[in-house]
């Protein structure tokens, strides 16, 4: 199936809460998306222009917009065009923004330092001056979620919690800063409804393959199967607190539900290396991970951040936000996925199909 743009979306209903997301497309934009769909949402999501659609991740949430009672609307924008983000505004009245739009690796983001700096900080500023300009016109408001990240941490100790200063260490980690401090800027400057999730690494099966957790998982059921033989990564030692995406993007609407905006760090309070990664996913494999994975230095980032473990009380005790999927179950629905994936691989390779993995 194959997602088109609805330039026309109806709206159903006035008691529907209307949602709009950047970002849509992404691993924590199609979850979320599903979890708005199930609170009765509407739900408007921003996509980019391409020659190639790029909505598998939302293709199954996908209706034609023809049919009655849809609740889901794809629309064209994008974060560096401040005229068509404030277009979007007026034509979709939203009641809820989030915005999870970014150039997102932190490795690449040394390589486009500018281009993130476009997306993810200025990106936010435009978003948060349309939010502002549309809600002193109109009278009404918009509550604003901006998608922090624990990169703004950077080399500081852990735990990391809401009052840890930040130190970042990478063009990604320095401008989801920007975009962190311009959200609080906006929400004393101009009294929007304005949170920041300071969210911690959080994967699934969704998860983009070259983001370190999705390539494990990705090239450790092709080894199984035989599809492919090495694995090649960079800083084995770095320290992540891993968690699993759905539970994530449900703080997020937890955060817009409150009385008063705020900013919260979403996290297990869990770290591991990528070490214990692989031992983890290879385990399952029944595989030897050190038979096959490679260090290559073109992976090590300039400036590394070696330890992330946040510190989520107050969000437990403000939100009651909790994490409800253990570590060893990410790995396993990870896993399970992958290797069906794989298979399908296999089987098209027997049929003389030549297959291969995508990414790096």
């Amino acid at each position: 199936m194959q997602s088109q743009p609805d330039h026309a979306a109806g709206r159903s209903g006035a008691a529907t809460r209307r949602a709009l997301v950047t970002g849509m497309t992404g691993q924590d934009g199609s979850y979320l998306a599903e979890f708005l769909l199930s609170k009765g949402c509407e739900v408007h999501g921003v996509i980019r222009r391409a020659s190639t659609f790029n909505t598998d991740r939302i293709d199954h949430l996908y209706r034609d917009p023809h049919e009655p009672g849809v609740r889901l609307h794809l629309h064209y924008g994008d974060l560096t065009d401040s005229s068509g983000l404030r277009v979007l505004l007026e034509r979709v009245q939203p009641d809820e923004v989030y915005n999870l739009g970014a150039q997102s690796h932190v490795r690449v983001s040394f390589d486009q330092p500018e281009y993130t700096a476009d997306t993810v900080a200025l990106g936010a500023l435009r978003l948060l001056e349309a939010v502002r300009d549309y809600q002193q016109r109109t009278g009404r408001q918009i509550r604003y979620y901006q998608a922090g990240s624990s990169e703004m941490f950077g080399n500081a100790a852990p735990p990391q919690h809401e009052q840890t200063p930040f130190r970042p260490r990478s063009p990604y980690g320095v401008a989801k800063l920007f975009a962190h401090w311009q959200t609080v800027t906006y929400r004393e400057a101009y009294g929007l409804f304005a949170a920041n999730g300071i969210l911690f690494n959080h994967e699934s099966p969704r998860r983009g393959e070259t983001f370190v957790s999705r390539k494990i998982t990705r090239a450790g059921t092709r080894i199984a199967l035989g599809l492919q033989s090495q694995l090649f990564l960079g800083n084995l030692d770095a320290r992540r607190d891993w968690g699993y995406a759905p539970d994530y993007v449900e703080a997020m609407w937890m955060m817009l539900q409150q009385p008063q905006p705020d900013d919260f760090v979403i996290a297990t309070g869990q770290s591991r290396s990528v070490r214990e990664f692989l031992d983890a996913v290879f385990g399952r494999l029944n595989l030897d991970w050190q038979k096959h994975v490679v260090v290559d230095p073109r992976y090590f980032r300039p400036a590394e951040v070696d330890h992330l473990r946040g510190d989520a009380s107050k969000a437990r005790q403000v939100l009651g936000w909790l994490p409800r999927t253990s570590f060893e179950d990410m790995v396993r629905t990870m896993v399970e996925h992958d290797t069906e994936r794989a298979e399908a691989e296999r089987t098209l390779r027997d049929a003389g199909h030549h297959v291969g993995p995508r990414g790096s």
